[in-house]
């Protein structure tokens, strides 16, 4: 059986920690696909299909191995795509009890609508602290974000 599975997110920017979980996960199934999503609750620093390049030249950069596909969905649900795919699991990254409170509902509503299951990945401690959003602070205020992001990232950020 081909195990196919989605990890997907706004990754604006991809983190470290988002990188950890996509290795991982490439690690558990025969095919991943990276789906950037757009968040219409939140305001993006990067378009999308910059977001796809940028968490594509990380992917190549890190050296992973599998089946790893970058690719967007803006239209229908999250389990319209897995179910196009094939995918039978969404893999999410979850940070804190925050992340489960809000995760878990949308787990439950997938898997009723498509029978889509989700697992929840804890990122290393390392970058359990890091978010998307916190990145897009630093950045913003001429901060360094090196430390958590991947150089790609990095070097995106910091040209004029």
């Amino acid at each position: 059986m081909h195990r196919i599975a989605v990890v997907p997110g706004s990754f604006d920017p991809v983190t470290l920690g988002h990188l950890d979980v996509i290795e991982r996960a490439a690690g558990l199934f025969d095919e991943l696909h990276v789906l950037v999503v757009h968040n219409p609750g939140k305001t993006a620093l990067l378009p999308i299909a910059q977001r796809v390049t940028l968490i594509e030249q990380a992917i190549r950069e890190a050296g992973f191995t599998g089946d790893i596909r970058v690719t967007s969905w803006s239209v229908g649900l999250l389990v319209d795509y897995c179910t196009e795919v094939g995918a039978a699991v969404i893999v999410k990254g979850i940070r804190s009890q925050v992340d489960v409170a809000y995760e878990t509902p949308m787990a439950i509503v997938n898997r009723d609508l498509a029978g889509v299951e989700t697992v929840f990945m804890l990122p290393d401690p390392a970058h359990a602290h890091v978010s998307s959003s916190l990145v897009r602070q630093v950045a913003s205020l001429g901060g360094d974000v090196a430390p958590y992001v991947p150089m790609a990232v990095s070097k995106y950020l910091q040209s004029p």
